[in-house]
């Protein structure tokens, strides 16, 4: 059974997982009218991930006693400058995602409810692996400076990497 406390940071994680969600889809509607289909392909996945990563949330939160919230969200930002800026803002959104996770660890070791803190050891790892490739992309991103040539083969080159995490995550 879930305290009221860990309920309440777990549906505020919701949130915030749904929020992404949104904002990453909001990044696939900016990139796919900017011609960058790859780049959109990414986002459309990285938006459908963190739908999943919401549910299994609600489900546990739900299967524990608790009850799951779906709340108002706040509207993510619909355009950039760059595709550039679109990736530092996703960088950084994973960053916030990490220190939410790391303080819903916290709050389950205060209240000694070790099967929720076992539970939300996949998100603490998958928040390394999320970080790990925006820092991977933005530093590509930075190699390829103003080149259009360079933008052509990143935008093709997210798209294969789109298509091979998702063999990995389903395969057939």
């Amino acid at each position: 059974m879930l305290s009221k406390n860990i309920e309440t940071a777990l549906n505020k994680q919701i949130r915030i997982e749904a929020e992404s969600s949104q904002t990453y889809l909001s990044m696939a509607c900016w990139a796919e009218v900017h011609g960058l289909e790859g780049i959109a392909q990414f986002m459309y996945t990285q938006s459908d991930e963190e739908r999943a990563h919401m549910l299994k949330l609600v489900k546990y939160v739900n299967e524990r006693g608790g009850h799951a919230q779906v709340t108002d969200l706040k509207a993510p930002r619909t355009s950039y400058n760059t595709f550039k800026e679109m990736f530092e803002e996703l960088y950084n959104h994973e960053i916030f995602v990490s220190q939410s996770i790391n303080e819903l660890v916290h709050i389950t070791f205060e209240e000694k409810d070790y099967a929720t803190h076992n539970f939300l050891q996949w998100y603490v790892s998958e928040q390394i692996e999320e970080e790990a490739t925006a820092k991977s992309i933005l530093d590509k991103i930075n190699l390829i400076g103003d080149d259009k040539g360079g933008l052509y083969l990143f935008d093709r080159d997210i798209q294969q990497l789109t298509v091979t995490s998702s063999i990995a995550i389903n395969p057939k």
